[in-house]
């Protein structure tokens, strides 16, 4: 069967945009493949984090996950830092991966903005290790968003420069997946800005944990436009906000953009709103309670990402010894 790994940080509260861009898609994805979903704390901490605010948000995230739909039995789920081979790999990979092709990767400027030269190192590296985390399961498919694609292309040219290095076909070149409607969820606030956990406006995101009063609320004050709903996808030009409700309309409702418009074309934003607000309650809702469920119990969920992490270690483990091999380095 071909393997999936996919993974989210714990940094903040999941967001709608967690959910629809990755999280609901794992769940369709996990009968018809084999599933490593992946709380890759290492990740988090390119960007400083509070030690016990990282332990709760990686619970937290788990939680997520599990609240909508990811079966840990039939899936492998686990915190990245408890599988050593991550790191192993990412050092082996950054001796591999190109300065220049770092130098092109435009997250890295877009989080480092104006002061990069305080930026941390591992900033800079971390495609490389995000690399590793799908290289060290030799994944096949990788389910990512349209912001993601330029990392998952760096992975395939480190896996295939390894490959040719070393003349032997370790890894599999990893192809992308990736899904229709909202697949990169933007602010609520702003049309043309994706929507983050990090943003400072709490009203620029719904968050997986809120609850029907506050997704209404949070709905009621998205930005929109004073313009009547479009009868078509051609009438969304230069009208972000309105575009990106529509889009989260049609995901949480599981049909087309064009559908949504025949729907809802001609009638005004405040109509809509009510609509959205509805349907974002009516599946959110069902998943913040069972989130809540999981975070009162964190031994529960710590046994999981236990036996999650012993389980992705017994694959990765006999990957890093190949990969020793390989490289040259003597295992005595």
């Amino acid at each position: 069967m071909e393997r999936i790994f996919s993974g989210v940080q714990p940094s903040g509260n999941l967001t709608l945009g967690n959910y629809l861009g990755a999280i609901r898609n794992w769940v369709k994805l996990q009968d018809d493949y084999e599933s490593i979903f992946c709380v890759v704390d290492m990740h988090a901490i390119t960007v400083w984090q509070d030690p016990e605010e990282l332990r709760r948000a990686t619970r937290e995230v788990a939680a997520g996950m599990l609240a909508a739909g990811v079966d840990p039995k039939k899936n492998i789920l686990f915190n990245q830092s408890n599988v050593p081979a991550h790191a192993e790999l990412g050092w082996v990979l950054n001796c591999v991966a190109r300065l220049g092709w770092l130098n092109r990767m435009t997250q890295f400027k877009e989080k480092a903005g104006k002061h990069k030269e305080n930026a941390s190192c591992g900033l800079y590296v971390y495609p490389n290790l995000m690399a590793a985390d799908i290289l060290i399961y030799k994944a096949t498919h990788v389910p990512v968003g349209d912001d993601q694609k330029q990392h998952l292309e760096l992975a395939r040219d480190i896996a295939q420069k390894f490959n040719n290095d070393f003349q032997k076909e370790v890894f599999p070149l990893p192809e992308p997946m990736i899904f229709g409607s909202a697949t990169r969820v933007m602010s609520l606030r702003d049309g043309t800005k994706k929507m983050s956990k990090s943003d400072p406006s709490d009203y620029s995101r719904i968050a997986m944990t809120d609850d029907a009063d506050t997704i209404a609320k949070k709905v009621r004050k998205a930005k929109t436009d004073p313009h009547p709903i479009p009868e078509s996808v051609d009438g969304f030009e230069d009208r972000a906000e309105a575009k990106n409700l529509m889009n989260i309309y049609a995901a949480l409702s599981d049909v087309t953009l064009a559908d949504v418009c025949q729907q809802y074309g001609g009638q005004s934003f405040a109509d809509f709103k009510k609509a959205l607000t509805d349907l974002a309650v009516e599946k959110l809702s069902p998943i913040s309670q069972e989130m809540q469920r999981y975070m009162a119990d964190p031994a529960e969920v710590d046994a999981i990402l236990k036996e999650g992490g012993e389980r992705a270690n017994a694959i990765a483990q006999p990957v890093m010894d190949e990969v020793k091999d390989v490289v040259g380095f003597l295992r005595p």
